[in-house]
């Protein structure tokens, strides 16, 4: 059996993807990968997601040169969940968010708001004025 059939896959053919940094532990982001994505990711060694806003495939770093460089994947006991440990690269500290932050969980709830606990590294019209 292929690795891949292994996976349970949603209606749509996703599967959801957590990418958390290797030296760290920081969860830095959440997304979807279909098939073609996730063999691409074991491929290249680089994070490779489906956008489901954009259909299509999206090659992290594409467009804000922020690579995530894959060292492990791995699979949750349902398996329906996929793990990633990447090294964020192109930004030191790493940039994983598009909102120009370390990680795209940068909002704690206060009470009864939401609150941005983390600093923006880089402004994001720098980042995609390319």
């Amino acid at each position: 059996m292929d690795w891949l059939d292994q996976i349970k896959w949603d209606e749509q053919g996703l599967v959801p993807v957590i990418a958390q940094e290797r030296d760290t532990g920081d969860v830095l982001m959440f997304a979807w990968m279909n098939r073609e994505a996730l063999r691409l990711t074991a491929e290249k060694g680089e994070a490779v997601y489906w956008s489901r806003s954009r259909q299509k495939l999206w090659h992290k770093g594409e467009e804000s040169g922020h690579i995530q460089q894959v060292h492990e994947m791995r699979l949750d006991c349902d398996h329906d969940v996929v793990l990633l440990k990447i090294t964020q690269r192109g930004h030191e500290p790493g940039i994983a968010c598009h909102t120009g932050r370390h990680s795209c969980f940068f909002q704690r709830l206060d009470g009864q708001q939401w609150t941005a606990v983390e600093p923006v590294l880089k402004d994001p019209h720098q980042i995609y004025s390319k």
